[in-house]
């Protein structure tokens, strides 16, 4: 009975330790996109056109994107 429960514990442990490493790889593939720079890339505008960054902003002004979920939403 104790070797069943050991036998159990030890699976649980070295599953946890398995899936503890796997995720620790899966975060350093992640792509750290903070400070790259971008170049061409289009957004709306909130007057009602599109900006396209490359050729109105880039070596003219600097460029910080806000974006705010929900906003003028009744929430």
């Amino acid at each position: 009975m104790k070797r069943k429960r050991f036998c159990k514990c030890f699976f649980l442990i070295f599953l946890l330790l398995f899936l503890l490493l796997l995720s620790s790889v899966e975060a350093k593939k992640k792509v750290e996109l903070v400070g790259r720079e971008l170049l061409n890339f289009t957004l709306p505008s909130t007057h009602d056109r599109v900006i396209n960054y490359a050729e109105e902003y880039y070596g003219k002004h600097h460029l910080v994107i806000t974006f705010f979920p929900a906003a003028y939403t009744p929430v």
